[in-house]
């Protein structure tokens, strides 16, 4: 497969100035395309487009497509680095499309490789409860789908807090899948490196890696790992340096439009205010209640292989209080079904639950999933 990358083209200097917008056609704020190819393809070799240089990719658009009233399901076609290469028009901001102007804005939509960590896709409807969070979360998805309607007052710096196992990484992965952008993942104690500099050197390589895939979401969870407050730790380590350059990108120094930065964290108020005072907003992950925790146990045991007809769920909503959704998945439902595997059985039953959950209120502390 023929691949061609828009960051090294030659274009030309100046883009042709346009007239006045007629009264009847709305110009065109941004337009989202996807690379579809020719439209007869002669020898059957596919040509495969991506975009390294967002910016470079728009004044190339707007130097050949500019004048011209198009609308969602219409085609683009190339007419200087790819003649006749079609590009399909996915989306227009107006929805009811209008006339590229020299100020429309254009993103091309192509499949995304990344070398961040693989992360599973998770939909929305498998955050259980957090519905205050996820309320709050509704505008970064806004952003994340249409970030050049916000401008100056996008959103940028988020917290999420709570105790652990409820749902921040979760709801993070979430937001990536429904907005298909890609997520990068940190856990801010990899930061730490073995010589000076090694720390704030991944900040920037990480930043540097989100803008070429802009918009996307980074997430550094655990962040008190690097931002503790001085007053809670007698040795601080090398730390300062990281804390130093994660500043710089969350003030926005560099150019950091379309990035939004999660941090996650247990106790907010354990942060160091330098790095706390940088989140616009903190959003609050609360435990399970009884509703949420009985959606969680029917979430996880239709996933797992075995039959579960026979348990009745709602009896193990009070028994399982004061359990997050990771606890009931990694500490109750998991052993179980390891332990009916490994007793060669066809199904969980209740007192398979009973067990694991006689075990956690004991304190005991084997391994929970070794039973034999």
């Amino acid at each position: 497969m023929s691949r061609i990358t828009l960051n090294t083209i030659k274009i030309k200097p100046n883009i042709a100035e346009l007239q006045d917008v007629p009264e009847d056609i709305t110009a065109l704020k941004y337009v989202i395309l996807e690379p579809i190819g020719f439209p007869i393809n002669i020898n059957g070799e596919n040509l495969k487009v991506s975009v390294d240089n967002h910016d470079l990719f728009n004044v190339y658009a707007r130097d050949q497509w500019a004048n011209e009233v198009i609308k969602e399901g219409e085609y683009l076609f190339d007419g200087t680095l790819i003649p006749d290469y079609a590009f399909k028009v996915i989306n227009t901001h107006p929805k009811e499309g209008g006339l590229i102007t020299r100020n429309t804005f254009f993103k091309l939509k192509t499949a995304r490789t990344h070398d961040n960590k693989l992360v599973k896709n998770v939909k929305f409807d498998e955050v259980i409860g957090q519905n205050e969070a996820k309320k709050k979360c509704k505008i970064i998805m806004k952003y994340l789908e249409n970030p050049e309607i916000f401008g100056e007052w996008a959103p940028k710096n988020i917290l999420f807090y709570g105790a652990p196992g409820t749902g921040k990484t979760l709801l993070a992965r979430a937001l990536a899948t429904e907005t298909d952008v890609p997520l990068y993942l940190i856990k801010a104690t990899e930061l730490i490196g073995d010589h000076v500099g090694d720390g704030s050197k991944q900040i920037q390589e990480l930043y540097e890696k989100a803008s070429s895939s802009k918009p996307c979401i980074i997430f550094i969870d655990e962040i008190d790992a690097i931002a503790l407050s001085r007053q809670y730790q007698s040795l601080r380590g090398d730390v300062s340096e990281i804390v130093n350059a994660l500043l710089t990108e969350l003030d926005g120094i560099h150019d950091n439009d379309g990035i939004i930065t999660i941090a996650a964290t247990n106790n907010p108020d354990m942060l160091d205010n330098a790095i706390r005072s940088r989140f616009e907003e903190e959003i609050k992950f609360e435990a399970p209640n009884d509703e949420d925790r009985l959606k969680i146990m029917k979430l996880y045991m239709g996933k797992i292989p075995l039959n579960t007809k026979n348990i009745n769920l709602k009896k193990y909503v009070e028994k399982t209080k004061g359990m997050s959704g990771r606890d009931i998945k990694e500490k109750l439902i998991k052993p179980a079904l390891h332990k009916a595997i490994l007793e060669d059985k066809n199904s969980i039953e209740e007192k398979d639950l009973d067990i694991i959950l006689n075990k956690l209120k004991g304190g005991k502390k084997e391994p929970l999933h070794l039973y034999a």
